[in-house]
């Protein structure tokens, strides 16, 4: 069973279509990456999950049930883009309260505490907490429950380098334990190797989805070899730009050379038994490259509409 199903949505607001012929799933245990542009969907596809909404068309399961059934959202956990609480109540008595809401165990409170670095911060007033103190607090409202899907959105807004990389530690964790997570995020470098696949939305219409590995391939995007210590790089540049290569100098003794993943081992075998560089680095495309270049495939196809 997996944890997400959603089949041939559309999402209609009068005469206004944000989602269109919508297909995704989530297995149990993944970690999904959802990224887009402002107003491409994300988080109408959230709220659908969440049944905050319901589908012009189509169908949504979740959990092998439906989105607005109380024992399917009893095992949810959702953190909200901007997190608000009662700026009155302490850390614990916010936690203690939605434990209560939600109908979870208040043994819980003092370990999440713990686990998102908040228990020092526990007796103080949630007024009193940075804009990254209240981003944790709300993660540790999300995992209460101990819920099988784990919505997140946008969850490092405000978090310093070392509380980001906590939070996907504590993500890659909770994968491994069987809960099943989305991210949406717009800070792609520091998620990128904490997911199993990545989905790009732009104007309501899926563009592309699959494990990064995947998504490459489909691109074709190049990868760059840079190297150190190259010595009469000039005549490895002019060779390669000779036969067709977008090949560069760096540095004061580097190069760097971008081609097609297949010819990758080629230029290497040049590279390594010619040259004796001092140190080599194979780049392979980012997620922010491959986001880049289905939004401008999705942009160009928008284009191509507008036209016809």
């Amino acid at each position: 069973m997996n944890a997400v199903e959603i089949k041939a949505v559309h999402q209609r607001y009068g005469r206004l279509t944000v989602l269109q012929d919508l297909n995704l799933d989530l297995a149990e245990g993944e970690v999904l990456g959802l990224f887009g542009h402002n107003g491409a969907g994300k988080t109408t596809s959230m709220k659908l999950i969440l049944g905050l909404l319901s589908p012009s068309d189509g169908q949504v399961r979740v959990l092998g049930g439906q989105p607005n059934d109380k024992a399917v959202k009893r095992q949810l956990g959702y953190l909200p883009e901007n997190v608000i609480f009662y700026p009155q109540l302490s850390g614990r008595e916010t936690l203690r309260h939605f434990a209560r809401l939600k109908g979870a165990a208040l043994a819980q409170v003092d370990e999440l505490l713990q686990q998102v670095g908040l228990s020092a911060a526990a007796s103080r007033r949630v007024k009193t907490y940075s804009k990254g103190m209240r981003q944790r607090l709300g993660l540790a409202q999300a995992l209460l429950g101990e819920p099988r899907l784990l919505l997140l959105d946008e969850p490092t807004v405000g978090l310093d380098p070392i509380a980001t990389q906590d939070l996907y530690h504590l993500t890659d964790r909770l994968r491994r334990q069987g809960t099943s997570i989305i991210i949406c995020s717009h800070v792609l470098p520091g998620v990128e190797a904490h997911l199993d696949r990545a989905a790009i939305l732009a104007g309501g219409r899926l563009q592309a989805v699959g494990a990064l590995a995947e998504l490459r391939d489909e691109a074709q995007l190049p990868v760059h070899i840079k190297a150190s210590g190259v010595s009469e790089r000039h005549q490895l540049i002019k060779r390669w730009t000779d036969a067709g290569y977008s090949a560069r100098e760096t540095a004061r003794d580097g190069i760097e050379v971008a081609a097609h993943s297949s010819h990758k081992l080629d230029l290497l075998r040049q590279l390594l038994g010619e040259r004796s560089p001092s140190d080599v680095e194979v780049v392979q495309p980012s997620l922010e490259d491959l986001y880049r270049y289905y939004m401008d495939r999705a942009g160009s196809d928008s284009a191509g509409e507008g036209r016809a």
